[in-house]
């Protein structure tokens, strides 16, 4: 729990926070190999980098299965928000915003969207809680979903399992030196949809070079 939610009297969840929760009761099976997993890989554009102060504008995910991209489940919310993201526009461009939904039907969708999948997202911390905080008035506290860092995935891979991440330039493992290295080419960079597509081929070619050093189920995946 975050410190400023600390002493907070603990909100009822809503029906879609329950339905969402009970499905991720049932953990995932160590042994699932990795062609039989599915993950929802996502991004959020906001009105800043504060988790404390600011809001999402709009999220952007797509499904894989089969280690394969479901272009078809692609999903753009973008939820309504009293706060501008005008300091922000000059990366996403999001500042006049059509198709707003109410926050609660974005939570509703979203969670929905997310079901029981492993959680995917380049910086997937920030994102992650992002979510939680908009999900929160609904009483959900804590995304209970499985997730992968392609960033920390990326080291892991390259520089080994105990690497030192605070030794690690961070502009060597963002998302536009990710796809360079990786051979993707970075169209529509900086949406929420364009990122979480361009974050779903990473994530298939990290998952080809896990294979390639053993990594061949979930439980070796998430250790």
């Amino acid at each position: 729990m975050s410190w400023w939610n600390f002493g907070q009297k603990k909100v009822k969840k809503a029906d879609f926070v329950e339905a969402f929760l009970l499905k991720n009761q049932k953990q995932i099976p160590a042994i699932r190999s990795l062609d039989q997993l599915e993950f929802t890989v996502f991004d959020t554009e906001t009105t800043g980098l504060s988790i404390k102060d600011d809001y999402i504008l709009s999220l952007g995910a797509v499904k894989i299965r089969d280690q394969r991209i479901l272009i078809e489940t692609v999903l753009e919310l973008y939820p309504n928000s009293s706060k501008s993201g005008k300091k922000t526009a000059a990366i996403h461009g999001l500042i006049e915003r059509e198709n707003q939904i109410q926050i609660r039907d974005f939570a509703e969708q979203s969670l929905e969207y997310f079901g029981n999948s492993i959680l995917v997202a380049q910086h997937i911390g920030f994102d992650s809680e992002m979510m939680q905080k908009a999900c929160r008035p609904f009483g959900l506290e804590k995304l209970p979903n499985p997730m992968i860092d392609t960033m920390s995935f990326a080291i892991r891979l390259e520089l080994g399992p105990h690497a030192d991440q605070s030794q690690v330039k961070p502009e060597d493992y963002g998302l536009d030196a990710l796809c360079h290295r990786y051979l993707i080419p970075t169209e529509d960079r900086h949406t929420a949809a364009g990122d979480a597509f361009l974050t779903a081929q990473l994530l298939l070619k990290l998952l080809k070079k896990a294979q390639a050093r053993g990594i061949e189920n979930f439980g070796q995946l998430i250790r």
